[in-house]
């Protein structure tokens, strides 16, 4: 145990001030040297996830020695066994995972405590210098030793007063992505709510005297966090900082990319090729369309439902149309089809929607798909509250057949995905979280051929953190990206748009495009391609930056 480093560590909170460091995941111990080398003023080696050992583990402690960089070890969970094993061997602490309760601190601090006060045997390892300095040691562990719960459940929220007046601990650290998924939103860094809530957390720590850390995400997070009151920072860990620097590097060239998913041999494929220049045949003949749905007005379809069209023939899109639809306190929309599917996505208020007679009720973000032929209807169960969707339809030229016909209704269960063979229903907090698309960036696939075999179209759901973005890329097809939270950073070959407020853009077959967020709070969009599945083709970003002898803008 370092003494010096705790004072130190624990002075610079006293103060007000950051104390910044990294999260180690790998095992070579240059990385913890190398943070040494540079200050830090923290390292935590992970020993919950990953492949490190403990002799990994004594190797980074080893390189924090004689130094005032505070070594951590984070625990696979609470356990006595645990605590003493990497407290004996050095480290000046340990983090402690998924804490709910007052009761389970109380207990992972006794771990960390020599009798009469808790219940840490007396080890001749590294922390008495291998017994020879036993009486030093001891006399002064039980004060200076350093305990990070971390707040990584929702089950930890109504307990946060108690949790705080727990004695012994200076600083409670939270993890956003398991806060995410105890709460529904699985993989997801912070799911709808979850900042606000985990800020929330934080203000009541404060309040306590108690200091609070998280993760960082970037460079502009870091600076954010620190303005929002925390101050144990994490730089990032070892592997994050690591693949930012290299996607960073790779798209400055324009060789960005991104491996698979899957470590099964029989899904494994190839990483995909960024091509140099824009595929043979694949010249556009259209322009990069930007719909603003606040310079429009609604078609009355039915009373109380009005339609704004986004995405479709009036401004030249090819077999797709997307619209903003909103159904006033009570509406309804009656029984219909269409010769062509459409998709649906709640973006605020509540929606009953009925198919052949099965009633989902859905909420925001969730999304249902309905085949080509199948009667459906809407209704708006609130009262008092508008509600408001995103519809996306397989044809350039919308059209509908009222049915007379009459269903029995049927309430179909809270988690239903819809009905095998026909309708698909995606519920936000249960969806599949699929990353890899493009740093910081979470997709979400509604609907595509693969889910519904035989359908026209594909789309789903975006969500971008800070430095989130897409390779450059085109489509052999027409898209529909609609800024949904947030705001957007497009870039059209040579063409830089910044959309928010469910600003839309139609991107025609061929035209080389991406987004990204540049801003300091997530964005989100709704993505939808005149195309039967989500298939990009990866090109040097330079296409995007430079502006092609037929490209234009028109608004």
């Amino acid at each position: 145990m370092k003494t010096a480093a705790l004072k130190k560590f624990r002075q610079r909170l006293q103060q007000q001030q950051p104390v910044v460091g990294l999260w180690v995941t790998l095992e070579s111990a240059s990385l913890t040297e190398m943070a040494v080398a540079l200050a830090v003023d923290w390292v935590v080696v992970d020993a919950e996830h990953g492949h490190l050992d403990w002799k990994d583990i004594s190797e980074h402690i080893r390189a924090a020695l004689r130094s005032d960089t505070v070594v951590l070890v984070r625990l696979a969970e609470r356990s006595t066994a645990l605590t003493k094993r990497a407290l004996d061997i050095g480290a000046d602490g340990v983090v402690i995972p998924w804490i709910e309760t007052a009761e389970q601190l109380t207990e992972a601090v006794r771990d960390c405590r020599y009798p009469p006060e808790g219940r840490r045997g007396i080890g001749g390892e590294r922390a008495t210098a291998w017994g020879q300095c036993m009486p030093q040691h001891t006399a002064e562990a039980n004060e200076q030793v350093l305990v990070v719960p971390i707040l990584e459940s929702i089950h930890a929220v109504p307990n946060i007063q108690q949790l705080a007046a727990v004695d012994g601990v200076d600083v409670f650290f939270f993890g956003p992505a398991d806060f995410s998924a105890s709460a529904g939103f699985r993989g997801q860094w912070e799911g709808p709510g979850i900042a606000r809530q985990i800020l929330q957390l934080k203000d009541v720590l404060l309040a306590a005297g108690r200091h609070c850390g998280l993760l960082t995400t970037s460079t502009e997070n870091l600076l954010q966090r620190q303005t929002q009151g925390f101050r144990m920072l994490g730089l990032g860990t070892d592997s994050g900082l690591l693949l930012r620097s290299l996607h960073q590097a790779l798209a400055s060239v324009g060789r960005d990319c991104l491996p698979a998913a899957s470590l099964d041999a029989r899904d494994s494929r190839p990483l995909q090729p960024v091509l140099p220049q824009r595929p043979a045949g694949m010249q556009p003949d259209r322009n990069a369309i930007i719909a603003d749905p606040t310079a429009g007005f609604d078609i009355e379809l039915q009373a109380g439902v009005g339609v704004r069209p986004l995405v479709g023939a009036h401004n030249s899109a090819r077999q797709l149309t997307t619209s903003l639809v909103t159904l006033q306190p009570g509406a309804s929309l009656d029984y219909h089809t269409h010769p062509f599917s459409e998709s649906i996505t709640v973006l605020c208020g509540q929606l009953e929607m009925l198919v052949e007679g099965r009633v989902y009720r859905l909420g925001p973000l969730d999304n249902i798909t309905i085949p080509r032929w199948l009667p459906h209807a809407a209704h708006n169960p609130d009262s008092s509250t508008p509600t408001r969707l995103h519809t996306a339809m397989a044809s350039d030229t919308p059209a509908r057949t009222l049915v007379s016909q009459s269903f029995n209704e049927v309430e179909m269960p809270d988690d239903s995905c819809g009905l095998p063979g026909a309708e698909r229903v995606t519920r936000i907090r249960t969806a599949t979280q699929v990353q890899g698309v493009g740093p910081n960036a979470t997709f979400v696939d509604h609907f595509n051929a693969d889910l519904m075999p035989g359908l026209e179209m594909s789309g789903g759901y975006a969500r971008f953190l800070p430095d989130g973005r897409l390779p450059a890329h085109l489509h052999d097809f027409d898209e529909s990206i609609c800024i949904i939270e947030g705001q957007a950073t497009c870039l059209v070959e040579g063409q830089l748009h910044e959309l928010q407020n469910c600003q839309t853009a139609m991107v025609p077959r061929g035209r080389v495009h991406y987004f990204r967020n540049d801003s300091s709070l997530p964005m989100a969009m709704l993505w939808v391609y005149a195309g039967p599945r989500p298939e990009r083709i990866l090109v040097d970003e330079q296409l995007a930056l430079t502006e092609s002898p037929a490209a234009g803008h028109t608004t």
